[in-house]
């Protein structure tokens, strides 16, 4: 497991125990890292992902209750996103939407797949938050469409940016785990 902590809570430690890589990486940021959340090894697994919808639904109330909201939509950024908001959407009974990385190129040629209303109250969920800039490029996506982002929720926070980034850009950032909540302290 990580070096010096323990999890601090049973699905911490799942996580930790499912998706955690040591090694040498380098992250979307450019970054390197001595070691890797593999969000897929986590967000496949519907034992993790059940209580992870749970704990999202109830962050995202609070998020609600707090900002006086009430979130017309739900968004995840492609791919990683995609589960987390589709077990979110359906614990919580919001409907979501899914933010392509680029427009595609047939069909539609859509960047955003899902209904939309201007000035819809939408909150971002996003896998791993590292500086927050995939999540940045989402919510300037669903901007575009006319949506209200109020929020980006992550599973996991790296400590490494995303909190000042996002808050930066005018938005509530929330995260149900720090890296130190799955036991690494870097």
């Amino acid at each position: 497991m990580a070096q010096g902590t323990t999890p601090t809570s049973p699905l911490a430690a799942e996580i930790a125990r499912v998706a955690l890589l040591r090694g040498h990486f380098t992250l979307r940021s450019g970054r390197t890292s001595r070691y890797y959340l593999d969000k897929y090894l986590f967000s496949t697994r519907p034992e993790v992902l059940a209580p992870l919808a749970d704990l999202f639904a109830a962050r995202i109330a609070a998020v609600e209750s707090r900002l006086g909201v009430r979130a017309a939509r739900l968004a995840g950024a492609e791919l990683g996103g995609i589960p987390l908001v589709t077990a979110a959407s359906l614990r919580t009974g919001v409907p979501c939407l899914f933010v392509r990385n680029q427009k595609k190129e047939y069909g539609t040629g859509k960047q955003l797949e899902g209904a939309v209303e201007s000035g819809d109250v939408v909150v971002l969920l996003e896998d791993v938050a590292t500086t927050g800039g995939q999540a940045l490029e989402a919510v300037a996506v669903l901007r575009g469409a006319g949506a209200r982002v109020v929020a980006v929720i992550a599973t996991i926070d790296r400590l490494e940016g995303a909190r000042e980034n996002v808050e930066k850009a005018g938005l509530a950032f929330e995260a149900l785990f720090t890296r130190r909540d799955l036991g690494v302290d870097e």
